[in-house]
């Protein structure tokens, strides 16, 4: 895998180390091939790996659906470390409510990811849903698909996000570092989420710089949870965190309306909750 790395991911390895200390996101790390973990939603969740994306980790429902082609969300992990199951818990929730997560680096792995590794990721799924024999074949929504990340993951998003195959970015605890980084954020062409800890969280002050270079008219959501720069990761199912980025992801790549309720309207179902919210451009 190359290293080829923009200035704005190279600060962010120097200035987000800190994520480094990030507790392990589930109770245990696996080097299993295939490990079944469960999950809150209709489906059984599962992680595993393949040859032909080597370097990652995809959670999946267990047994596919037949009537429900899953939506495509790809990873990058907090101080861009190569392990793909780090944050095992909230992959694995989102994958058990009907969606195909790939995570940078294979499971239990060491070393350093880069942006490239996502956009690897995407064009493995799509390419996996039309291959003659392949176990996703008709199963994946090539349509739908969500880039998001966590601290320096959340930077190696920003750098995949202008492509156009991209349906919404999410940016977990992270965001750019300079305001010299400004052509990122102009690339900006779907629904941005962000997730921070609160004014602990030391990427806190970021995400809030780049609320407000956002590119005029971009729908925009920021939800802060005073939880630090860790968050609710190593909780069971990724805690309140797993919770609500699964109802983002339903109602971007899913249009479930009743996702859609919890942050839409002025009564929508975050606005009187311990959530601290912001909107832009949302309908």
């Amino acid at each position: 895998m190359g290293s080829r790395r923009s200035p704005a991911l190279a600060a962010a390895l120097t200035l987000l180390a800190a994520a480094a200390l990030l507790p392990a996101a589930s109770g245990t790390a696996s080097a299993d091939p295939v490990r079944t973990m469960g999950g809150t939603g209709p489906y059984d969740a599962e992680y595993t790996t393949t040859l032909r994306l080597p370097d990652h980790t995809v959670y999946r429902p267990v047994d596919l659906p037949e009537d429900e082609p899953l939506p495509i969300v790809v990873w990058g992990n907090g101080a861009c470390r190569a392990d793909g199951t780090w944050f095992e818990n909230i992959l694995t929730e989102f994958a058990s409510h009907g969606f195909l997560v790939i995570a940078n680096g294979e499971p239990g792995g060491t070393g350093q990811t880069d942006p490239e590794m996502l956009t690897e990721a995407i064009d493995w799924a799509i390419a996996e849903n039309s291959r003659l024999f392949s176990p996703y074949r008709g199963h994946i929504d090539t349509g739908s698909i969500a880039v998001m990340g966590q601290s320096c993951g959340g930077i190696e998003a920003y750098e995949v996000s202008d492509d156009r195959r991209v349906d919404t970015t999410v940016i977990w605890n992270s965001g750019m570092l300079s305001d010299l980084d400004n052509h990122h954020l102009a690339r900006l062409h779907a629904p941005i989420a962000y997730f921070t800890g609160g004014p602990s969280d030391i990427a806190y002050e970021n995400a809030i710089d780049d609320w407000g270079r956002l590119p005029a008219g971009l729908p925009a959501f920021m939800g802060h949870l005073d939880v630090g720069h860790f968050g609710t990761f190593a909780e069971p199912n990724g805690g309140e965190y797993g919770r609500v980025g699964t109802e983002w992801l339903k109602w971007r790549l899913k249009g479930d309306p009743d996702s859609r309720a919890q942050f839409v309207g002025p009564n929508c179902g975050l606005c009187s909750t311990e959530w601290d919210v912001q909107r832009k451009n949302l309908t």
